[in-house]
């Protein structure tokens, strides 16, 4: 056995796909759970492929290999495919062409993705027959690997339909990038009236689609390359297919070195391609969210513990709340309305406004005059109300005499708990 490190990379990259995976579930993403699904199965048939055929070319599990090595042509289509659905939608979000999003457009738009990214590949896998010389090559350390009879067609379909793909995704993200750019200060308003994305988020899918173009370009020019060294001419049907049963074999010292360095490159963009999607969606908040999530749920269901999460404990403990500062009047104040509704559901505890003194010594009817505003608009709750009687009630005279005591500026009252916070 060769390389024994195929089977770790691949199990573990297989599995980490899985961590990222609930929050796309849950957003409807038709590309990113496609991504998932065909890097999966990618890394699955490297891991079988590289423990069943460690170290021999034995020709074995058949049917295995004739159903694997279409996958593995699919998934080559399938990867730019799906980066490319989300470039679009990334640039139809944040271009004015958009508009807001319903149901229905958002079920056209899953049925198009669904499409390109299941449907296309599915094509292509058919397709490959037309080009494929031979059943399958069995190759000793990574196991089967589709046959291609390299030829202009062959060419068309393999490589240069992966390379359209990548190159129109790379444009689409240029473009959503650019709009981004143009429009930073009310781009977020502007994305969250289209869609449930942020601009974290949607800078993120960008960022992780043009990465894995830029590198699947790379790897699918450096494929062609290589296959073109091999090129034949398309002559006819019986020609290509001729002897299409049997299964070529390739032991490791019998093998061309630049042959084993195609396969081995080849095999690694696999496992990078995983490693670049799970880089940029495991680590977000939202991965950390779906973790936590799931600790939560394994310590009360499995091991029966009391778990209280830690945002219910701060509140249960009674947490000041943030204070917002109250918007600007007309006159240049801040607005009173603004400061009564900010009192309200407040506790009792906050302090009663004293009662202003009045001009002149007058009866009810001139005192309750000279308050513009009643006393329960400042008080958190109408029971307070009683703090603010004069004494003797409203019929009594004043105490004072107007002429020792002007009347106080009026200004808005605040609550000494704010000022305690600010």
């Amino acid at each position: 056995m060769h390389h024994p490190e195929f089977p770790v990379v691949t199990l573990i990259s297989a599995l980490a796909l899985f961590f990222p995976l609930p929050w796309h579930l849950r957003a409807g993403n038709v590309a990113m759970v496609a991504m998932v699904f065909w890097l999966f199965w990618a890394n699955i048939i490297y891991f079988v492929d590289s423990i069943v055929w460690a170290g021999n070319v034995n020709i074995v599990a058949v049917a295995w290999c004739d159903i694997t090595t279409k996958v593995i042509i699919g998934a080559n289509v399938a990867l730019p495919a799906a980066c490319l659905a989300v470039c679009v939608h990334l640039e139809q979000l944040a271009s004015v062409r958009s508009v807001l999003t319903t149901k229905s457009s958002k079920q056209r738009r899953q049925l198009i993705e669904a499409a390109l990214c299941f449907g296309l590949p599915i094509i292509v896998m058919a397709l490959h027959y037309t080009v494929q010389g031979h059943r399958f090559d069995v190759i000793e350390d990574y196991g089967c690997r589709p046959s291609t009879y390299v030829s202009w067609p062959a060419i068309l379909l393999i490589w240069v339909l992966p390379l359209l793909l990548a190159i129109l995704t790379l444009g689409f993200a240029t473009a959503a990038f650019t709009h981004f750019m143009r429009r930073r200060v009310d781009f977020a308003r502007h994305l969250e009236n289209r869609s449930a994305l942020t601009t974290t988020r949607y800078m993120r899918l960008i960022i992780m689609s043009a990465v894995q173009m830029v590198w699947g370009v790379a790897i699918t020019s450096y494929a062609l390359w290589f296959a073109t060294l091999t090129y034949r001419p398309y002559t006819n049907w019986a020609d290509v297919h001729f002897d299409f049963s049997r299964i070529d074999q390739y032991v490791v010292l019998l093998t061309p070195p630049e042959l084993l360095t195609n396969l081995e490159v080849l095999w690694w963009a696999v496992p990078v391609s995983t490693w670049i999607f799970i880089l940029f969606f495991a680590f977000g908040h939202d991965a950390m969210a779906e973790y936590r999530a799931c600790v939560l749920w394994f310590r009360r269901r499995v091991l029966r513990q009391q778990v209280v999460e830690k945002h219910n404990a701060i509140s249960s403990i009674g947490s000041r709340p943030a204070i917002r500062p109250p918007p600007i009047s007309s006159f240049g104040g801040m607005s009173m309305s603004t400061l009564v509704a900010n009192d309200k559901g407040k506790s009792s505890a906050t302090l009663p406004l004293p009662p202003s003194p009045p001009l002149a010594r007058t009866k009810a009817e001139g005192y309750e005059a000279s308050s513009p505003h009643s006393v329960s608009e400042y008080t958190a709750s109408p029971t307070e109300s009683s703090f603010h009687t004069p004494p003797g009630g409203l019929d009594a005279p004043p105490p004072f005499e107007a002429s020792h005591f002007p009347h106080p500026p009026r200004h808005p009252v605040y609550d000494t708990k704010a000022h305690d916070l600010a």
